[in-house]
Formats: C-alpha cells, sequence, structure tokens
C-alpha cells in the first residue's frame, strides 16, 4: 500500500511540473477554442491536468454537477470562471488558486 501511495505522489508531482511548464502531460484535456478575445488575439488554448485532479477527487466531485461528462458539453468561458462556474467552482482563491486574478493565466493556459 505504502508503495502505490509514493508512486502515486511521484505521477502527482511529475504531473504537476509537466503543467506548470507548459507542455500537456499524460491524460490532460485540451479544451478546443470555439472562439477569440474581442481583439482578435487569442491566449493559448487551456489544458486541463484530469490526472492530478482526478488523484485528489471522486469523479462525483465534478461530474455531472459542475461539468457535463461529455466532450465539448460545457461553454467554459472566463466570465463563467469568474461568476465561480466550471473551474471557478474551486478556482475562487479560497479553495484553490483564483483562476479570473490576473498573472495566474499561464498555469491553465500553456503555451
Amino acid at each position: 500500500m505504502r508503495r502505490v501511495a509514493a508512486a502515486l505522489s511521484v505521477a502527482a508531482v511529475l504531473l504537476a511540473s509537466l503543467t506548470t511548464v507548459g507542455v500537456a502531460g499524460p491524460g490532460d484535456i485540451t479544451m478546443k477554442r470555439t472562439s477569440t478575445d474581442p481583439g482578435g488575439l487569442a491566449f493559448p488554448v487551456a489544458v486541463f491536468p484530469h490526472t492530478l485532479h482526478r488523484l485528489n477527487f471522486k469523479c462525483y466531485v465534478c461530474h455531472d454537477a459542475i461539468f457535463k461528462m461529455k466532450a465539448r458539453g460545457n461553454a467554459i468561458t472566463m466570465d463563467a470562471i469568474s461568476g465561480g462556474k466550471f473551474c471557478g467552482a474551486c478556482h475562487d482563491g479560497k479553495t484553490s488558486f483564483a483562476a479570473s486574478v490576473f498573472g495566474s493565466c499561464n498555469r491553465c493556459h500553456l503555451q
């Protein structure tokens, strides 16, 4: 049991490090862009580190209360996130880092 826990901890650290340096890791979900910002300049696509989140939470924490379990089934926008929906349900600055704070963009929008 300790070996499994240690292996999971190592995997979590590796996945976290991949995400923080801007590389999508195994099990990550790359959000497909459906539009650009009003100025026509697009941020890099957002990448959700699913495996890292899955190590810490059961599926039912997010599905189907926060996210529909269907590819492209959620119309995720920064306005919705800032309003406490989707990622903003946890990334509110209290539960986890605030996704809507300028300067935290590169935690999700990988280059």
